[in-house]
């Protein structure tokens, strides 16, 4: 039997480019988690699907998650990570495409190739880690920013409300739909798992750790420990969460399997029906 640190060893060497380590992450930030998230799914879903994937993240601290990996990764333009992504998989289409992206690349200035990429429901997973403000150019506020919440360009105050990233995708045409937190490692393991295999576009958010701004500045919490245990206090699942009034939602993070749905067309299919049609059109 594995240890738990032998099993971390196995990972490492099995998927990540240990040779241009040590990684670009904080102390206690949550982007190693879900790197380990998303290599655990591909431990239990096989060698097959780890070696037909290909990764394509933008810029931000979210951007690096990819690059360790032992597989092809485009480090792309800020806000064009899923534009990339729909060119990659309707060019291969027999690819597992993952986009890994933070607030702004799909919310901020990606967020109209947000929402076309879930109205086409094109078959890509996109891993979205939040974590209420930006990051990796000194904590301003970002689309998921609680109102209220202080950040280093709302001293005073966040007067914007966020987007629920879940109602947001819903209504775009998104057909796999899950939220949770680093703390919920296993089930957003599974959501990844689920989203890999679902035809059509799939998104996890997952809210994650930054002490080094978020904690700091949002919630004064410098001690990623104290963020997971935060996590753990505040977050409501989607069942109970039906039964709760907005007031009672007030600041509770909301997780769960949002939507899973299987009646709406594949984009990159319907593309290569048409490219069929043309040939026969024009007899070649």
């Amino acid at each position: 039997m594995f240890s738990e640190r032998d099993f971390e060893h196995y990972l490492a060497k099995k998927y990540m480019r240990t040779e241009i380590m040590p990684h670009a992450f904080c102390p206690g930030c949550g982007l190693g988690i879900i790197e380990r998230m998303i290599l655990m799914a591909f431990e239990e879903l096989g060698e097959e699907e780890w070696k037909r994937t290909a990764f394509v993240s933008g810029i931000g601290c979210s951007g690096w998650v990819p690059l360790y990996f032992r597989r092809d990764a485009a480090h792309t333009l800020h806000g064009r990570a899923l534009a990339f992504a729909t060119a990659l998989k309707l060019s291969k289409p027999d690819l597992n495409v993952i986009v890994v992206m933070g607030d702004g690349d799909s919310m901020g200035i990606g967020g109209n190739h947000l929402i076309h990429a879930a109205r086409r429901n094109v078959d890509l997973t996109a891993i979205i880690a939040t974590n209420m403000l930006y990051s990796l150019t000194g904590g301003q506020m970002s689309p998921t920013t609680p109102q209220g919440a202080r950040t280093n360009t709302t001293p005073y105050g966040n007067i914007e409300p966020n987007f629920d990233l879940m109602k947001l995708l819903e209504a775009a045409g998104a057909t796999y739909l899950a939220r949770w937190t680093t703390y919920h490692f296993v089930q957003a393991k599974n959501s990844i798992k689920k989203a890999i295999k679902h035809k059509g576009f799939a998104a996890i958010e997952i809210v994650f750790q930054c002490p080094t701004y978020a904690g700091r500045y949002i919630l004064g919490k410098p001690d990623p420990r104290d963020m997971m245990d935060w996590f753990k206090e505040v977050s409501v699942p989607l069942g109970k969460a039906k039964t709760m009034s907005p007031e009672e939602l007030q600041g509770k993070i909301v997780v769960g399997e949002f939507l899973h749905r299987t009646d709406r067309p594949e984009y990159t299919e319907q593309v290569y029906k048409i490219i069929e049609k043309a040939q026969k059109k024009g007899g070649r």
